[in-house]
């Protein structure tokens, strides 16, 4: 794996050890940031599940001025900091070692620009909790952007607060890009 463009470009990134995450690969980044790249610059990105870290620090990469990266496993807590080490991208980055679902508990002073949400393909329960958290939390703005990562055949359930107004196809896998309305949350 390697930070694709940016700042950090090239930088070759570690990913934890066993079956428990699964990186993002570089086709999916690719098709990924190409779709978000006008939206990066200044942003302030929510990596929720974040492993290894390859979503937010290619953000930050490319221009996003901030990334919060929600992990709770020891392995992937240890790939990431080595990957911001690495990248350089320490002093932009908090790591937060918690469940997301513990993570989204309280009002945020300051919501996200961008959030990556890619649970366990095999949780979608999860999935579709934490979308519902993210809209109820206030934790993006108004006009965020937040994409979530399934598996075609095993997709979220998009809660009501939020509109799915752009879909990716990948291989067997999908990238659903969501708004959430002002009444739902989201600021």
């Amino acid at each position: 794996m390697r930070v694709i463009a940016g700042s950090a470009k090239g930088r070759t990134l570690v990913a934890p050890k066993g079956s428990a995450t699964r990186p993002v690969t570089d086709r999916i980044r690719e098709s990924l940031f190409a779709i978000l790249e006008p939206d990066l610059e200044g942003a302030r990105v929510l990596d929720l599940f974040a492993g290894a870290g390859t979503l937010g620090i290619e953000a930050l990469s490319r221009g996003a001025v901030h990334a919060t990266f929600v992990e709770r496993t020891k392995e992937a807590l240890a790939a990431l900091r080595t990957n911001l080490r690495a990248t350089g991208l320490t002093e932009q980055s908090d790591v937060i070692p918690t469940s997301v679902l513990a993570f989204l508990e309280p009002r945020f002073a300051i919501p996200y620009d961008i959030a990556f949400c890619d649970p366990p393909f095999a949780d979608v329960e999860t999935h579709g909790a934490v979308l519902a958290r993210l809209g109820i939390a206030g934790a993006v703005t108004p006009d965020a952007i937040v994409v979530a990562r399934a598996l075609k055949k095993h997709q979220p359930v998009v809660p009501n607060a939020a509109r799915v107004y752009r879909t990716k196809e990948i291989g067997e896998e999908v990238l659903l890009f969501l708004r959430y309305d002002a009444a739902g949350g989201g600021g």
